[in-house]
Parts: C-alpha cells; structure tokens; sequence
C-alpha cells in the first residue's frame, strides 16, 4: 500500500480531517504529521514535516491551511519538491500528469469540501505521463533547485 504524509495548521485542520477519511478506501495508508487541532500555530512547521518525509521516502504527501498558498510556497523551499496548489481537478490532473507533482496543496477557507475531496482523488489517481517533454521541462527545474 502507498503511503501519504498529511499535515495541516490551524486554519486547515477540519479539512485535513476529512481527506483522512477517503485515504483507506481508495487504497492508501497516510501519516498525519499534525496539527492536531484547531488552536493557531505556524504552518512552515508543518510544510517542513511532510515536505522531508516526501524527500526520504519517495511517496506523496498532502498539506492543508487556510488558502493553500502558504504551505504551497514553504514546500518549495525544499529541493526535490514539488507542491501545487490546486482549487479545481484539471489543475490537480495537470500537476500529476505534466509536472509530477509530489505534494498536493489545498485551502480549507477557499476551496469547498466535497470539490477538495474530488481534487484529492483526481490528484492521487492521476500517473505522471513520463512523456520526453515532461521530463526534461522537470530536469531544467531540477537545475534551477541545484544552481541556486
């Protein structure tokens, strides 16, 4: 079974809760890396927990806060990352299919339950195409990682 890190802050936390729940029947097993609840905290913490289990271990993970976008740009900062934030299942199909995306980026307070439910599933169900073009477009962002 593949396994999924999943982590959230505060403002993603109810969300989070929810992906859990389509994780076992769609034949994943998944980590939950925290938060644990709905009390502030800060989600580079959180960005950077799921972002080096991806690293060291090769599989997906999946990070919740309130719009998606600040999980989104902490993940980045990790070589070998490649977040998405997504609000819609073309672009979650997408980041699979062209970039092969490793973590899935949502907002809780911008994307509604059952769509972001559906972005996840696309998400996870969706192979990266290894096309010739995909992948040297993702060897010329591997570049940027290592020169800068």
């Amino acid at each position: 079974m593949v396994k999924i890190f999943i982590g959230s802050d505060h403002g993603g936390y109810n969300l989070k809760e929810k992906i859990k729940e389509v994780f076992t029947p769609l034949g994943y097993e998944f980590e939950d890396l925290g938060t644990n609840s709905t009390e502030s905290c800060d989600y580079p913490i959180f960005a950077e927990k799921v972002a080096k289990k991806v690293i060291e271990t090769g599989n997906n993970g999946i990070l919740v806060c309130g719009t998606g976008i600040g999980m989104s740009i902490a993940a980045n900062k990790f070589s070998g990352i490649r977040a998405s934030h997504c609000t819609d299942t073309f672009s979650a199909r997408m980041t699979k299919e062209h970039n092969n995306s490793n973590i899935l980026c949502l907002g809780e307070r911008i994307t509604g339950q059952d769509l972001a439910l559906d972005i996840v599933k696309v998400w996870l169900e969706t192979p990266f195409s290894n096309g010739e073009r995909h992948l040297k477009r993702l060897e010329l962002v591997k570049n940027f990682e290592n020169n800068n």
